[in-house]
């Protein structure tokens, strides 16, 4: 059993193969199943030049070919002599009659026979010089070697073929002369362009220029050669200890005005930090404003307090643009103040700026760089460690700049390859980008905003479609690529910095110019504006209804989440009151209403919350900015559950204005 042989057949499959192949058969008019294709997988196939001795191109280059053809040649003519006389020899029996003539016939096929015998080597020669080809077309016939087939072959005798691949050239070659190329590098000369009108009077201008510049360099030699005295070396020596101290000096001076300042406001500087309402316990639903300090500087009493902006970085420190709302007057001269509550009687920075100043904003992870907003277009940032008090950026030509007010500015995040940028939004209608580069301040424009009406016919008959006029700019705390932007139409436009052609929302939000847009700290999706229709409303995302309406009964100039609860918020309005409101508290009234400044001579313009302290502060009319500070009842923040999983702050801040949001939603 072991020696028994078992035979085993291997199949080759290809696992690429497709299987279940079908094609469209039109004239059937369905699919039928197309044949299957082959398994064979080719790996590998090379041209050769070897030949089996066996085969038929071998004999034929060996010449077996050639002796095959010819013997078959000789045959045929031996087969057709036979035949012929076949015949002949049937034609003599049929009739006596006409022996004589088949003889006299016989005997001239006879002497035609010799002859056709030479013609037909003669052939035979031809052929074997017409080459190769014509021995390759013709088929050949094996066939027996007889001894007449011998000695034809000995007599004829094989053609010798030749190797068609085997031969050798001759040529003659001439010597090229190698090609060099050769280069050299010189420097170019400078070139300029230069262009001018020459007059005589500027001809005599120059003359003048270069005689008074003679002069100054004969004053400047002869100052040089006289030999200086000893009086003079001491002034010098004088000066220059003074600029080696200067800065020590001047740190000491200020930490000396900061004690100074301190000690005369030490009874506020005590209720700043530890004083509260105790009244706050017998009222629930109410709270007061205490007002602390005020900020004034003088050159800038005649201005208006644009805007207000904390620094992120010192929470004490915060930057005030001036500048003037009332553009049938003449405009005055502008600034931009860095105000601190250790030092209420002076700025710490001041930038006097030609035009005024209409918003400000500071870098939140660079707290020295300050972003301005001006009257006449222009944006600028000022970097408030340098001591020349000079824009470090500023846009001054005609073509990167905005064409009206620039109403507010924003940071925005850092670029891919770390520039900083920010957002400005203008009365032109255009929200630009703009890129503080190593040299200079690039311009982008991200959208323009165009009014859903029909468009104007222009000067020149070509229609001209109508932009609104932006009035402020907030950006989504999450998506930083969503915007809002509020317009003195009323409307506001949810926007994206990746579309500058269209709209993600619109929000019919107001009969008058929205003043202010700014989304809440805890919930991304919940924003809150105010206009000059009076009224105070909070959005929700992907709604085109406000979710709560305030009527103030006057024009509201600025609205502001607070840092610190999800439910509170505070506005000003041009009566001179500060309104508090904390929903979870009351829905439909604020809990506090105080008055600021008199409203017969002033009123308020914007307002700002602390993100670390519970104080506010408030800019006015006459460029006075007033510190408040909250009482409990207005900072209340939301008790943790006794029972179930412990929340942090910000969760439960979220799960009550949910919470509150559900009630409206239904």
């Amino acid at each position: 059993e072991l020696k028994e042989e078992i035979e085993r057949v291997l199949t080759a499959q290809n696992p690429q193969t497709p299987s279940n192949i079908v094609e469209f058969s039109f004239k059937e008019g369905c699919f039928i199943p197309a044949l299957p294709t082959t398994q064979t997988v080719l790996l590998l196939d090379i041209e050769g030049n070897v030949l089996h001795k066996d085969s038929e191109e071998a004999k034929f280059q060996l010449g077996g070919k050639f002796e095959s053809t010819y013997a078959n040649r000789n045959l045929d003519a031996d087969e057709e002599e036979k035949q012929q006389s076949a015949e002949l020899n049937a034609e003599i029996l049929e009739g006596d009659d006409d022996v004589e003539r088949e003889n006299t016939e016989k005997e001239h096929d006879e002497e035609e026979k010799p002859i056709a015998k030479d013609e037909k080597e003669k052939q035979i020669e031809e052929e074997e010089g017409e080459g190769e080809e014509e021995a390759e077309d013709e088929a050949a016939v094996p066939i027996k070697k007889t001894p007449e087939v011998s000695a034809y072959f000995m007599k004829v005798g094989s053609k010798k073929l030749t190797n068609q691949f085997n031969f050798c050239e001759r040529g003659a070659l001439t010597y090229n002369n190698p090609f060099r190329n050769l280069e050299t590098q010189t420097i170019p000369p400078p070139r300029a362009n230069f262009s001018g009108q020459v007059t005589q009077w500027i001809i005599y201008d120059a003359y003048q220029q270069d005689f008074e510049a003679q002069l100054r360099e004969k004053e400047k030699e002869r100052k040089d050669k006289i030999v200086p005295t000893q009086k003079t070396e001491v002034k010098r020596k004088g000066l220059q200890t003074t600029s080696d101290t200067t800065k020590r000096t001047l740190l000491a001076i200020k930490i000396l005005e900061r004690m100074i300042n301190q000690n005369t406001y030490d009874e506020i500087a005590q209720d700043y930090r530890y004083w509260e309402d105790p009244s706050d316990e017998y009222r629930d639903e109410e709270g007061t404003l205490l007002p602390l300090w005020k900020f004034v500087y003088e050159k800038t009493k005649k201005n208006n307090v644009t805007a207000l902006g904390w620094n992120p970085s010192y929470y004490d420190l915060f930057a005030v643009a001036f500048g003037c709302f009332d553009f049938m007057k003449p405009q005055p001269e502008g600034a931009v103040c860095l105000f601190t509550l250790k030092n209420p009687s002076f700025p710490d920075y001041i930038c006097t700026t030609e035009t005024g100043v209409m918003c400000v904003d500071i870098h939140p992870v660079h707290p020295y760089l300050v972003c301005t907003g001006k009257y006449d277009g222009n944006v600028a940032v000022y970097d408030v460690h340098s001591p020349e008090k000079m824009p470090q950026y500023e846009s001054n030509s005609v073509a990167n700049k905005h064409c009206g007010v620039v109403w507010q500015v924003r940071w925005g995040i850092d670029m891919p390859d770390g520039e900083a940028n920010f957002f400005s939004v203008s009365a032109d209608g255009k929200v630009y980008n703009w890129v503080l580069m190593q040299h200079e301040l690039s311009q982008t424009l991200i959208i323009s905003l165009f009014l859903s009406c029909d468009p104007i016919p222009g000067p020149s008959g070509a229609l001209i479609p109508l932009t609104g006029c932006g009035t402020t700019i907030a950006f989504h705390p999450t998506e930083q690529l969503i915007f809002v932007v509020g317009t003195e139409e009323g409307n506001i436009y949810k926007c994206s910095t990746a579309y500058a052609s269209i709209y993600l929302a619109t929000y019919e939000a107001h009969h008058m110019p929205v003043y202010k847009v700014d989304y809440n700290k805890f919930y991304p999706d919940i924003f809150i504006s105010c206009s000059a229709d009076w009224t105070v409303k909070i959005w929700e995302d992907k709604r085109s209804d406000p979710l709560f309406v305030f009527d103030l009964g006057c024009a509201v100039g600025d609205v502001e989440w607070a840092p610190y609860s999800s439910t509170v918020f505070a506005a000003v309005t041009s009566d001179g009151k500060v309104h508090v409101f904390d929903l979870n508290v009351n829905k439909y009234r604020p809990i506090c209403v105080q008055a600021v400044v008199n409203k017969k001579r002033n009123k308020p313009t914007r307002i700002a919350f602390n993100h670390k302290l519970p104080v506010i502060i408030v800019g006015d009319e006459r460029g006075c900015i007033t510190a408040l500070k909250l009482s409990p009842n207005l900072r209340k923040k939301v008790k943790p559950p006794k029972k179930g999983p412990v929340h942090t702050e910000k969760e439960l801040e979220l799960m009550k204005l949910e919470k509150l949001l559900a009630l409206v939603r239904e």
